[in-house]
Formats: structure tokens, sequence, C-alpha cells
């Protein structure tokens, strides 16, 4: 032959076209509703282990951010003995800070991981640090009442200014005290209760209420702030006017503040402001769906209210459930999807979805799927490290779109790490008590174990594939 290398192209040309008609994908030869999506994130059923590592980073990481110690300012020495405790005695700084509203979230997203996974590290992690605050508060106490300058963590121990500084923290000593009876932590939940019920400022009708940004301002932040505290003081004590006080509180915040026709909470509502701006910011509705969660968890059974805020939770999981973006995450505006997908307004969400599935509140098959896109965008945002990314800053009030679209986010933001790991509790135990599957592609919810990994299956009380 004149030339071989041209036969021999030729010929590798002929093979190589063989080859892709050979792979020809069409509709006669591949089942193409099967082909896999290329998702952003993940998408399925998530692996218990899947989470429990998940949120084990997280707790290793505040751990390392947040120590048990007491240190003198000055000299940088810790402070063994409480009757050594004096001016210049501080709790040794960290990433975060041991007493503020946020690490209450934590401490209860913290004590929900030890139920769910029985790792004891969960609950030392609690115990040793709710310890140290309830033992030093006294000798903090003594030097505050004689008009000594203290660390500004332990004045808010001893002398609550705020929902903030009282409510959240004292829920979770509450529940840790409940379930741990040699903790010393009587005497601070009695100072948190005690600034709760008798000392934050409130409106004529008695709903909690700010002096800011505006006189007479309702934040929906501080239904979860002060509400929960109130109902867990029900179960801790038995008595009967907590829970009436806070069954009252949740619906003279939804009285003023849920919107019928979004089925979303608007942020801020101001007495003499008319119309009422509504920012249906993405945390404080989470602020709002944790309380009723909270509440709903102790309120008795036939308390005449209980019907109601279960009734106002589904109408808010409908609401909420509606504008999930489709990677899983929630937008910092809840209605405006052009503004950022927050991490911290998601995992409460997700722990809230979850835990009323679990509950029996809300329907697993109609729900379900949105908590587990939900856990997949949680995870996809906590770093190697166990840092909680794309958390919105704290955040005030605004009456424009404006001010909530451009908040900063951050890896130091306190509010994420509490809710991460609230969410991965309560998936654990979704995980085991419910019976999610894929089917046709789709994540679906069943009433019991099914025992196929077909891709499709049909079902009617029994499976058929």
């Amino acid at each position: 032959m004149k030339h071989p290398r041209l036969f021999g192209t030729i010929v590798m040309l002929m093979a190589f076209t063989a080859g892709l008609r050979a792979q020809h994908i069409n509709d006669s030869n591949t089942p193409l509703h099967l082909m896999k999506p290329d998702y952003k994130l993940e998408y399925g059923v998530p692996t218990v282990m899947n989470v429990e590592q998940t949120i084990k980073r997280v707790l290793n990481y505040i751990t390392e951010e947040t120590p048990a110690v007491l240190i003198d300012s000055k000299t940088g020495r810790e402070v063994r003995q409480k009757k050594d405790i004096n001016e210049d005695t501080q709790l040794k700084q960290g990433g975060f800070r041991l007493t503020s509203y946020e690490w209450g979230v934590t401490y209860s997203g913290v004590l929900a991981a030890y139920e769910a996974t029985g790792d004891k590290s969960y609950k030392d992690y609690v115990d040793s640090r709710m310890r140290l605050l309830a033992e030093a508060a006294p000798a903090f106490k003594a030097l505050y009442q004689k008009g000594k300058k203290i660390d500004g963590n332990m004045r808010r121990v001893v002398d609550p200014h705020a929902l903030d500084d009282a409510g959240a923290v004292c829920a979770s000593m509450i529940k840790a005290r409940v379930s741990e009876n040699a903790l010393p932590l009587d005497g601070v939940i009695g100072n948190y209760i005690d600034y709760i019920m008798n000392k934050e400022y409130r409106l004529a009708d008695g709903t909690f209420a700010r002096l800011r940004p505006h006189k007479n301002t309702v934040w929906l932040d501080d239904m979860f702030m002060g509400i929960p505290a109130i109902a867990y003081m029900g179960k801790y004590t038995g008595e009967q006017r907590y829970f009436d006080e806070a069954a009252k509180q949740v619906l003279q915040f939804a009285d003023r503040m849920f919107v019928p026709e979004k089925k979303l909470f608007r942020h801020g509502w101001v007495e003499d402001m008319n119309p009422h701006p509504a920012f249906h910011w993405g945390r404080a509705n989470g602020w709002a769906i944790l309380t009723m969660c909270e509440v709903l968890d102790v309120l008795p059974a036939d308390h005449p209210r209980r019907t109601d805020i279960m009734n106002l939770l589904r109408a808010h999981v409908s609401g909420m459930a509606a504008l999930q973006h489709h990677d899983g995450f929630w937008h910092q505006l809840l209605d405006r999807p052009e503004t950022y997908l927050e991490t911290s307004a998601t995992a409460i969400y997700t722990y809230c979805f979850a835990h009323a599935i679990n509950k029996g509140w809300i329907d697993a098959k109609a729900y379900g799927p949105v908590v587990l896109q939900g856990w997949h965008a949680i995870d996809s945002a906590v770093n190697e490290r166990g840092q909680v990314e794309n958390v919105c800053v704290g955040t005030g009030m605004g009456f424009e779109a404006g001010f909530y679209a451009y908040r900063p986010v951050h890896v130091m933001a306190a509010h994420g790490y509490g809710p991460v790991i609230w969410a991965g509790a309560e998936m654990i135990h979704l995980l085991k008590r419910q019976h999610p599957k894929l089917n046709d592609s789709a994540v679906m919810f069943y009433d019991e174990e099914v025992p196929t990994d077909k891709p499709i299956f049909n079902y009617d009380g029994s499976i058929r594939f």
C-alpha cells in the first residue's frame, strides 16, 4: 500500500466512530429518567454516621473556642478558688462568650446532641461551663453589690439587663438541671427567671417589648429570648402560671406579628407605627418557630391554648417550606430570593421541621424531604475546622430591605453553632425513627422500612416492585 499511515488513520477513525455509535444514548436504549442529576450539593438520605461526624466536628471546634476557666486579667493566671475571685477576675476569653444568648442556644443544642448520641463529651461540655458559671456567680454578685466593676460576661448572670442576657441561657440551664440534679443551678435559674417575669419591659397587655429603635417596639427575637424559659419553668416547678404566661406571650406576639397571607412573621412591630412594615427576616422567623416547638414540648396536653399554638406552628411551617431554595437553604429575607442563602435560619428550620415530624405534629411525607434538603445545606456550610459558614452577624431592626440584604456573614457569628448541632441531633432521631427512601430519584418518607433499593416501586401498604 502506498500510504500505510493514512490507511491506519482511517481505520482508527472508523473504530472511533463505531464506538461512538455503540455508546450513543437515546430513549430506546437508556432509561433517561434514571440519569443522575448534577446537584450542586448532596441529595438523598444521609447516614447517621455522617450527621454525627459533622456535629462532633462543630463540638470540637467550639470546645477550643470556649475555655471553661477563670483567670486574673492582669497576670493571666488561672483563678481556681472561688474565694480568690476579685475585680480582676474574668472568664478566659475565647472566640465565643459563655453567657450570651447565642450560647444559651448552643447549650440547648449540645444537650440535645448528648440525648441523641449518648456521647458523654456533649454532656461534659455543658456541665463544665454551667457549673463554672453557677459556682462563680455568688462571688461576682457580692462584688457587684459593693459597686465594684466585674467581668461583663458575669454581669449578665448576676444582673441581667435584657431578655438577651437571660432567657436562652436560663432555658438551657433548666433543661440541664432537670436531667442532672447535681448541677448547682437553682440560684442562677431563679435570678434569670426573676428578671424575665418581673423586670423586663412590657406593653400594657404584658407583651415583652423594648424601647429601641422606637418606644414600645416588639421584636420577634424576644419570643425566643423570653418565652421558652417561662415554659420550662412550668415543667421545672409544676406551677400552672408559667404555662399560662408562656402561651399568652406566644399568641400576643402572633396577634401583632404573624402575617396570615404569607404565613410568615414580621421582624418588628412598633406600637405607634401605621402601617407596620413586614420584613420577614430569616433568623427571626427561626426564633419564632423554635419558640413554638419549645413551648409545645412542655405545655400540658390539656392546656386551653395548646391547639391555637399548634395551628400557628403548622401554618408557619407551611409558609416557610414553600420558600426553601432548591439547594436546601433559606434566604436572608425569606420572600426575597435575590437575598443571600443563610445558614443559621436554615439550621433552626431544619431542627424545628424534623422535631415536629418526630413529635407527630406535622406530616413526614409532606415535610420530611424538606428536612433532608435542609440538612445537606447545613452540612455543606460546616468547614473542615468545624466552623459554620454563611451565618448572618447580629442584626438589629430595619424598615427597608437593604438593611437586611447587606448584613455581613462571618464564621465567628455565634448564632450558627447551636442551631447546627441542634439540627444534627434531631436529624439523628429522624433517621432512626422515620423511613426515608429514594424512589424514582426523589426522597420519599414511608410509614415503614422499605426493603428494596430498586429505583421505582409501588406502595399500597406493602412494597411491590
